[in-house]
């Protein structure tokens, strides 16, 4: 792990870093919501996603990422994964980033991912700031909360012929949840737009599927 830092976030807010060996420069990042829940068990509600294993682990004809955890509000959490996203979204590419930049060199554009709220705030990043999110990882998205303001939302912007966008439900979430991921990857895929979705029969709303899931959400993101 590379030493975690701070940024200017209604006070201090932790970033967590992994950078793979013999990583590529400039460096591809995957930038996730929710830090505490990315790498091991310990600070987190239900067991960590181990990405920075995950990452580890890929093939070679993927490309490894820089992971970035940006570490949740707690009570904040989701406020400021919906209404209060825009602040967030604007001090990951003025704060966060840059920061980043600064310790090891990497590429523009970055992959930008979450799940349940996270996954819903990374998608709205990628239609709000295709100039500094270029594709998005969304497992579990929480559409249902949002419709129809992100539906209509979808339809008006455009979204940038190079991205990808890996999106996903588990079979025993909600239907609410499985209805309407299911309805946005339909539009998407009707848009023309790159996305790979995955029904999971046997998943479940938590860590321990949403860490099961990513490798195969990282192969096609950071596929070369």
């Amino acid at each position: 792990m590379y030493p975690a830092f701070t940024v200017p976030f209604h006070g201090e807010r932790r970033v967590r870093v992994y950078v793979p060996e013999h990583v590529e420069h400039p460096a591809p990042v995957l930038v996730m919501f929710d830090g505490q829940n990315i790498f091991g068990d310990e600070g987190s509600y239900s067991g960590g996603w181990y990405a920075d294993d995950a990452v580890g682990n890929l093939p070679k004809n993927v490309r490894r990422p820089i992971v970035v955890g940006v570490d949740n509000g707690g009570g904040a959490r989701i406020h400021e994964l919906w209404a209060g996203l825009d602040p967030l979204l604007y001090c990951i590419a003025h704060d966060v980033l840059p920061a980043l930049a600064e310790r090891v060199p990497i590429e523009p554009g970055c992959v930008i991912g979450g799940s349940s709220m996270g996954g819903l705030a990374a998608f709205v990043g990628l239609l709000r700031h295709p100039d500094v999110f270029r594709s998005a990882l969304c497992m579990s998205p929480s559409f249902w909360m949002a419709q129809p303001a992100i539906f209509a939302e979808v339809r008006r912007r455009p979204i940038a012929e190079t991205a990808r966008i890996y999106m996903d439900v588990g079979g025993k979430e909600s239907a609410a949840m499985q209805l309407h991921a299911g309805r946005m990857a339909k539009l998407l895929e009707e848009r023309g737009v790159n996305v790979l979705w995955r029904l999971d029969k046997r998943g479940c709303h938590n860590e321990r599927h949403w860490r099961r899931r990513l490798p195969k959400a990282l192969k096609f993101l950071f596929k070369r």
